[in-house]
């Protein structure tokens, strides 16, 4: 298949739209499209081959003109071009914009999402974890903008604190390493032992692992360089 041209998009777009009363023009000021229908606000589309940054700052011009403003992109194919259109119309969503497909191989359109005012929903479940992770971590360990490497959530000082009692006093009952350290949920983080720094050795008695023996090693002569 050759490359696709934005033109491609008008035609099909523009049929659609006249099958919905619309009188349709091109190119009128700085929209690729614009639809009227009687005294209702002017419908403003604009036509790109893929989703793309400057597509939605096009679009977010038009706002200023009319509430009516849609995207239109080439209709693709497999999981890649479905990803990137949930994507899109999240964002899209977001932004108030509608969002249109079109298929080139035979004309169809497809309306995804109309314009509308967005209102984002919250939700006091993720906010009370956000809030409480960020109370139980101690310090800030971490580098915002980090990627590909593991970041210090409360849960891991948590198991260090435990890891560190284990290499300084052997094996230990979990009340006992839940006292000493303060970690009051210590014996169920070394049974579902998440890192692999545990061991059970008893009933109810934990001690390190090689695992854990050399993750603590690392973490010391990483604290070395610093």
């Amino acid at each position: 298949m050759g490359r696709i041209l934005e033109t491609e998009l008008y035609p099909p777009v523009k049929a659609f739209l006249i099958g919905q009363g619309y009188d349709v023009k091109a190119e009128v000021g700085a929209a690729d499209l614009v639809a009227c229908r009687g005294d209702a606000d002017p419908v403003i589309v604009e036509l790109k081959t893929g989703f793309s940054l400057s597509l939605f700052h096009q679009a977010i011009a038009r706002q200023s003109m009319t509430d009516a403003v849609y995207v239109a992109v080439a209709r693709g194919t497999g999981r890649r071009f479905q990803q990137a259109l949930k994507s899109n119309l999240m964002l899209a969503r977001r932004l108030g914009l509608g969002v249109i497909t079109v298929r080139l191989s035979d004309g169809f359109v497809e309306i995804h999402l109309d314009p509308a005012p967005y209102a984002p929903r919250k939700s006091k479940l993720r906010r009370d974890r956000l809030l409480k992770e960020f109370s139980r971590r101690v310090g800030d360990p971490n580098v915002g903008g980090s990627t590909r490497v593991s970041l210090v959530t409360a849960y891991r000082q948590d198991a260090i604190r435990c890891a560190e009692h284990l290499e300084a006093n052997g094996p230990s009952r979990g009340a006992d390493v839940a006292k000493a350290t303060g970690v009051g949920r210590a014996t169920r983080m070394m049974t579902d032992d998440h890192y692999g720094w545990f061991e059970r050795v008893a009933r109810g008695v934990y001690a390190l692992s090689p695992k854990g023996r050399e993750s603590l090693k690392c973490r010391v002569e990483d604290t070395d360089r610093i």
